[in-house]
């Protein structure tokens, strides 16, 4: 079967749930925006007129991308990613054109070409992520056109269930919602000092403090520390045990995490969302930089360039949890069929507290964490049930925002 036409366009999800929050999503006593790379320059932290949106932020119509795929007889996949309006356009300009005609079931062949064809103004970042939106399209188009859902043809399921943790500062939220582990997003970084290392411990304290000595802790640095800093707030945190500490450096500070890791032996260090491809998960393996390996599905290259990602771990002995896994069915699937995968994230869509999960789905069709677990759906591809009806409303949400 050929492929007859691509075509990505940037869209919009519009989640509207029936259910009030009791508050709004936040750490006690206010909304705190966590540590950012830009955060050292004062005039990237303010609020655009009217928006949410820092200034540092790209524009609404950047955030996300639809990408269809569809084959000679009509049937469709559906792939998405970040950074609508630029990826779209490398996909429909520039991969568009060279994969129709190709034989859709050869996923590994149009990722290379995807790979070489971009090559030149670099694969990472915005390639990466045209790339992962094209890939997942293709992986969902196969397995309807096998009518199999994707896990089946990863190998099939590896576990019974994903054991999922939820990322976020609504911490007795996420426990009502049966949550074994989660994981708080520091607020403040190396520009805040010795005041800012003061109020992150307090944060942790208070959360341990909350969740007893039976869940899991973990932080997030969010790319906004550096050497010196990452090594202080472990040592400040050691009393509160956390399971790992995350994406402390920017992606490029390859030296860098090298020095983390001789000076901190004893702390679980984990990173990778924003690492593309699987080149620099391979060259991490082989200095063993981390513990555990977080690449995002949507964003380092697709299904094909996780299943990648994941034999290097497990070949190196490092433990995979995919970035997000737990917000769409991509990262579900791969999961779930996985044996480096040992558990799932759930970031995006967590709700507010009081707000069912199962009424905060961006795409529909995805299957919902229940009890801080969950199970992929068993429908061909990733079990999507999205209508051109929707994604036509999701792209002119794009276009009026």
């Amino acid at each position: 079967m050929k492929i007859k036409e691509i075509r990505a366009v940037p869209i919009k999800f519009q989640v509207q749930p029936k259910t009030k929050p009791r508050r709004q999503v936040g750490f006690p006593g206010g909304k705190k925006p966590f540590v950012r790379p830009a955060n050292r320059y004062p005039q990237l932290r303010k609020p655009e007129a009217g928006e949410r949106r820092e200034a540092w932020q790209p524009p609404d119509q950047w955030q996300n991308v639809a990408c269809v795929v569809t084959a000679e007889d009509g049937t469709w996949g559906l792939g998405i990613s970040v950074m609508g309006t630029p990826v779209a356009a490398i996909i429909n300009a520039h991969f568009a054109p060279n994969l129709v005609g190709e034989n859709c079931m050869a996923t590994e062949k149009l990722w290379d070409m995807m790979v070489r064809m971009s090559a030149m103004y670099g694969s990472n970042g915005l390639a990466s992520y045209a790339i992962s939106a094209v890939d997942v399209a293709l992986w969902d188009l196969k397995g309807k056109l096998l009518r199999r859902p994707v896990y089946e043809l990863l190998g099939g399921p590896q576990k019974d269930k994903i054991f999922c943790y939820a990322s976020g500062s609504d911490t007795a939220w996420y426990l009502e919602l049966g949550f074994k582990a989660t994981k708080i997003f520091l607020p403040y970084g190396p520009v805040e000092g010795l005041d800012g290392l003061r109020q992150n411990e307090e944060i942790i304290a208070r959360t341990r403090e909350l969740v007893g000595d039976e869940v899991d802790l973990m932080a997030d640095g969010w790319m906004g520390l550096d050497v010196e800093y990452t090594v202080r707030l472990a040592e400040t945190l050691r009393p509160y045990r956390l399971k790992w500490l995350e994406d402390y450096l920017l992606p490029e500070e390859v030296d860098g995490y090298a020095a983390v890791r001789q000076r901190l032996p004893w702390q679980a260090l984990a990173t990778g969302e924003h690492w593309y491809l699987p080149m620099p998960f391979a060259q991490a393996a082989s200095r063993r930089l981390v513990d555990i390996f977080q690449p995002d599905v949507l964003w380092a290259g697709g299904i094909t360039a996780a299943i990648k990602i994941c034999h290097i771990a497990e070949a190196a002995g490092i433990s995979v949890i995919a970035h997000g896994g737990m917000n769409y069915p991509y990262g579900q699937h791969l999961s779930y069929a996985m044996p480096a995968i040992v558990w799932g994230e759930k970031s995006e869509g967590v709700s507010a507290p009081g707000v069912p999960l199962a009424e905060m789905v961006k795409l529909p069709g995805t299957a919902v964490i229940k009890n801080g677990y969950l199970v992929p759906s068993d429908a061909p591809g990733f079990g999507l049930e999205v209508t051109q009806v929707w994604l036509e409303e999701a792209a002119q949400a794009a276009r009026s925002a």
